[in-house]
């Protein structure tokens, strides 16, 4: 009994004990609430409003010396001071037309491949179709009269006609003078792209600066068409002309941001250089275009006999198998058989070796050289020279475009120089073609 009643007042202070320790701790009371979350724009509202965002003036806040305590935090921890200077209209109209130059790339792009499938795929099927032809020609000639032959002479009639149209097409549009076209017209506008960005990061562009450009842009679209019908250049012209992608150069005032603030003395210029661009100029004009225009009217002719001659040879086969079984010579056979192998063969000499791709690149190096040549006139005859390229740079970028290194060019104007005859120096300007 002793123990009965020890282990109950155990218990019960064990008990109390328990609840003391419950009441001592204050549990605070949590109130849940409901917490409403926003709605996360959609992927297309976020790329619209990047897109907004790009054209918008933005204002970069910068803090001037009297507010120490109120300053920029820039992306690597540091603070900067100043003033708040909004983006120009100009950049906002430079940043536009560089994304429409990006446009004009992919689109040219694409378009080249596109008609460079067209010579590959054209090419292969007139060649098919002729060949398909001469052979059934010869079967239609070993076979005894009757309908075979005359099933025979009527599928190759109607082939050989076929790849006569086909080949005057080829002919009219050149599909391999077309493709590179639009490859030298994508790399142009990677370069007009790549003198965008750089005119922007020098910062500060003009209202001259966004016309300039335009200009760029519109003379492109005009010397690289993209239509077939109706803007399409002549593919087969009566003479050679250079190809000309840029607008009429004009002489404008450097700023000195786009010069490091160095316009001091001739800017860079001095007689000696003015003497060898003067020498390079005339080289350029008298020796590589020359050449280049040669060598590209050589070309035309070579490739107007071949545009001739494609479609005669496949009509003369088609009049061969036309008169195939009507008459007992043998010259129906022979012109229809001869004649469809020939074209065939000249359709690959063209197409196949892109003749009009090579008058397309010869005129382009023409060119290239007309505009480096103008360029020099431009800059050698402005009598202020802090209205002409900086000097120096120029020299830079002749000598780069040439293929030519600084001493390389000096040496090269200086040979120029102590020649007695100009016309009689054989060696070309450029090294690069």
């Amino acid at each position: 009994m002793g123990t009965n009643m020890l282990s109950s007042k155990c218990s019960s202070f064990s008990y109390f004990s328990a609840r003391r320790i419950a009441l001592s701790i204050d549990v605070p009371k949590i109130k849940v609430t409901k917490i409403s979350t926003a709605r996360l724009p959609n992927r297309s509202l976020v790329a619209e409003l990047d897109y907004l965002h790009k054209y918008i003036p933005t204002t970069t806040t910068t803090h001037t010396k009297e507010d120490p305590y109120y300053s920029k935090i820039n992306t690597d921890g540091s603070t900067t001071s100043g003033t708040s200077t909004p983006n120009s209209m100009e950049e906002v109209k430079l940043r536009l037309i560089m994304e429409v130059v990006a446009d004009r790339i992919e689109m040219h792009k694409n378009i080249g491949a596109q008609r460079d499938n067209w010579n590959r795929l054209l090419m292969t099927s007139v060649n098919m179709i002729t060949l398909s032809a001469s052979a059934m020609v010869g079967l239609a000639a070993a076979s005894p009269s009757g309908a075979p032959i005359v099933a025979l002479k009527v599928s190759s009639t109607i082939l050989y006609m076929a790849a006569t149209g086909l080949i005057l097409v080829m002919n009219k549009i050149q599909p391999s003078q077309l493709a590179e076209e639009q490859r030298n017209a994508a790399r142009l506008f990677k370069q007009l792209h790549g003198e965008l960005r750089t005119r922007l990061s020098l910062g500060n562009p003009s209202e001259n600066d966004v016309e300039e450009a335009m200009e760029k842009v519109l003379a492109l679209d005009g010397a690289y068409p993209l239509p077939l019908l109706g803007s399409m250049l002549e593919k087969l012209p009566r003479t050679v002309e250079p190809a000309v992608w840029w607008p009429r150069q004009k002489q404008r005032s450097r700023r000195k941001e786009e010069l490091g603030g160095k316009l001091k003395g001739k800017n860079g210029w001095d007689a000696r250089s003015e003497g060898e661009m003067r020498k390079i100029g005339m080289i350029l004009r008298k020796k590589d275009m020359a050449e280049y225009l040669r060598l590209g009217k050589q070309v035309l002719n070579f490739n107007k006999v071949l545009a001739v001659s494609g479609p005669l040879l496949s009509g003369l086969a088609a009049l061969g198998s036309c008169f195939l079984g009507s008459v007992s010579s043998s010259w129906p056979v022979m012109v229809g058989v001869i004649g469809g192998a020939l074209a065939s063969v000249v359709n690959t000499l063209e197409h196949g070796g892109q003749v009009g791709m090579v008058f397309e690149m010869y005129r382009a190096n023409c060119g290239f050289f007309k505009l480096m040549e103008e360029s020099i006139e431009l800059n050698i005859t402005e009598e202020d020279p802090h209205k002409r390229e900086n000097g120096e740079l120029f020299e830079i970028k002749v000598a780069l475009q040439l293929g030519r290194s600084l001493s390389e060019l000096r040496q090269f104007a200086a040979a120029v120089s102590s020649s007695h005859e100009e016309r009689d120096f054989e060696e070309f300007a450029s090294k690069l073609f």
